[in-house]
């Protein structure tokens, strides 16, 4: 009896001793989970019941440089979100294909947008944009058919002046994944707005500004919970002024009309690009809304290629424009006496080939003045063979600018190329020949320039040797008070070091084209005297040809800087000949200085004692 008394003792004492392991495990774990590791529970919860999105800031707004015309600004629109974790399961493709075809969207990209961006079960995911209040509506109708799905402000860039300076100004699209990974770290987000071209891209982290978010907390059927909202505040984009002149722009864009080219006006004194055109170009607003990846994509086939800024990045052979710089290294070189002669015939034998003028009875004896004045293929061609050495050539060629780019503040500037014998046995597989040179003397052969180029070495000329470095941006500006923030500075990028002398007796040559050369015909305005040189490119079709011209004004060695302006044109040789470029440019000169718009300047033109063209 006693032993027994015992034994059950032990075995009570042995099962309250196992009781109260695990109670003290229990309450060991409970004390761990509650104390040391509560914040780490709390977290969790808080995360689940949180719902984050962001509030947009406003994209600064571009104007032109008189800032009361706007190029680019914002409207309101919204965007369409979903909560991952909100979805039932095994109905993520049927909803989302539901929504699309509710809001007039490909199921498919909406898809795909769903699966790149997503980042977490409870991180709202950006699937639609751009959507109008109406289109809003018709979700909230139906809100119980897409759990998981919200909506927030979202500001929609639109583009006021259209096609106008769509070249310069470029537009705006979704962040890609391949650009997401580049940018994250400068704050974008999958749901980011981006620059795509133009002034958008080159300035985005000026225009973007900074997002704020809402922070909310909802119970577990995700209904808003009044208490512990966050709010962080967007901070807006700066505003831009370029030195763009709206209605500059449109002059000059009407006077090339639809041609496909490209015309420059610049200020020489500053670097100011006052207009900037290029044709066929593209309104960015029909890249807004449903239809606007259809519309990208269409104007990514056109083989007219109206997404390419053709002043800034297509470059081809200047022609006689190239003259000008061949007389400025005759004359530093003291290549030929200025006040010799030689006898042009028409015909120029050279090796086994001979070359033509394009008079074909030729001009008879002409001095370098009278050579540029008439576009004297002969002179040039005996110069080039005789008394200009080719790397003298390419050396002016890389003293005016030609060979690299400008630095224009937009991106894909092509530096064109400035041929030399190194180069064309390396790219074409053959020796340099002296028939290479004399094609080289009249701006042909490999020779390649862009219309921006040309019109930096005019600004050059005019500027006794002094380059600025050519800029669409002027001002940055407060969007909210319109403070100035920042102003462009005219920046020298070189000084040459050849003669004042030789810049003033070629500018006195230009403007022999003008009263007495090719030009006279053409360039019948009287509103502004001029200096400058055609240019007919040769391509190789009978009957195509790349119209240059290139010019400054007002003419004169008193003329105060500010005041002049370099206008280039190229009518490139995929129209039919017409020998555009002079014609646009006479128009562009005599609109700009009487303040008349393109018709106003037409009618003007025709009222003139020498019309002939217009």
């Amino acid at each position: 009896m006693g032993n027994k008394q015992v034994i059950d003792r032990q075995r009570l004492f042995f099962f309250a001793l196992v009781l109260s392991c695990i109670a003290a495990l229990y309450l060991l774990k409970l004390f761990q989970m509650q104390v040391l590791d509560g914040y780490i529970y709390l977290h969790r919860a808080q995360t689940t019941a949180q719902r984050s999105e962001p509030i947009f800031a406003q994209r600064g707004q571009i104007f032109d440089r008189h800032y009361d015309q706007p190029l680019a600004t914002n409207r309101n629109s919204f965007a369409i979100t979903i909560v991952p974790a909100d979805l039932p399961r095994g109905e993520q493709r049927e909803i989302i294909e539901e929504l699309a075809r509710l809001l007039n969207r490909d199921p498919l990209q909406v898809l795909e947008r769903y699966r790149t961006t997503a980042r977490g079960l409870f991180v709202p995911v950006e699937v639609i944009s751009n959507l109008t209040l109406e289109d809003l509506t018709l979700v909230a109708e139906r809100i119980d058919s897409f759990p998981g799905v919200s909506w927030y402000s979202k500001p929609e860039r639109v583009y006021p002046a259209g096609a106008l300076a769509s070249n310069v100004v470029g537009y705006v699209g979704d962040i890609t994944p391949q650009e997401l990974q580049v940018l994250f770290n400068e704050g974008y987000t999958s749901s980011s707005i981006i620059g795509k071209s133009g002034i958008e891209q080159r300035y985005d982290q000026h225009l973007r500004g900074t997002d704020g978010r809402r922070v909310r907390l909802v119970d577990a059927r995700g209904r808003h919970v009044r208490d512990g909202d966050e709010l962080i505040l967007p901070d807006q984009g700066s505003n831009l002024v370029l030195t763009i002149d709206a209605r500059l722009q449109r002059l000059v864009q009407e006077a090339l009309g639809p041609r496909i080219g490209s015309a420059v006006v610049m200020r020489p004194a500053t670097g100011e690009i006052l207009s900037l055109v290029t044709y066929p170009r593209y309104d960015p607003n029909l890249f807004i809304g449903p239809g606007g990846d259809v519309e990208f994509r269409r104007l990514s086939r056109d083989r007219r290629a109206p997404f390419l800024n053709r002043p800034v990045q297509s470059a081809a052979a200047p022609a006689s424009v190239f003259k000008i710089l061949m007389n400025i290294a005759i004359m530093e070189e003291d290549a030929f006496p200025r006040n010799e002669t030689i006898q042009c015939t028409g015909e120029f034998p050279y090796g086994n080939r001979v070359f033509h003028d394009w008079l074909e009875s030729g001009h008879g004896p002409v001095d370098i003045t009278a050579a540029l004045a008439q576009s004297c293929n002969i002179f040039y061609y005996t110069i080039g063979a005789h008394h200009l050495s080719v790397d003298q050539i390419i050396d002016y060629s890389y003293r005016l600018g030609f060979g690299s780019v400008t630095g224009i503040d937009v991106r894909g500037e092509h530096p064109g190329l400035v041929p030399s014998p190194a180069w064309k046995e390396q790219n074409r597989g053959a020796r340099w020949v002296g028939g290479d040179t004399v094609n080289f003397s009249i701006g042909q052969g490999y020779l390649q320039v862009t219309p921006l180029q040309v019109a930096s070495m005019v600004a050059t000329i005019v500027n006794d040797g002094v380059t600025y470095r050519p800029h669409l941006l002027r001002e940055i500006r407060d969007p909210l008070t319109g403070t100035l923030i920042e102003r462009q500075q005219p920046e020298v990028v070189r000084r040459s070091d050849i003669s004042a002398e030789t810049f003033r007796e070629v500018r006195a040559q230009m403007r022999a084209v003008i009263t007495e050369g090719t030009a006279e015909v053409v360039i019948i305005n009287n509103a502004v005297e001029i200096a400058g040189k055609t240019g007919t490119g040769q391509i190789g079709i009978a009957g195509r040809h790349h119209s240059w011209f290139a010019a400054y004004g007002p003419y004169g060695e008193d003329v105060p800087p500010e005041e002049q302006i370099v206008v280039v044109v190229m009518v490139d040789a995929a129209n039919e000949w017409e020998w555009w470029a002079p014609k646009a440019s006479n128009i562009i000169f005599h609109g700009h200085f009487r303040g008349l718009d393109y018709a106003e300047t037409v009618a003007d033109l025709r009222r003139g004692p020498r019309y002939l063209w217009y």
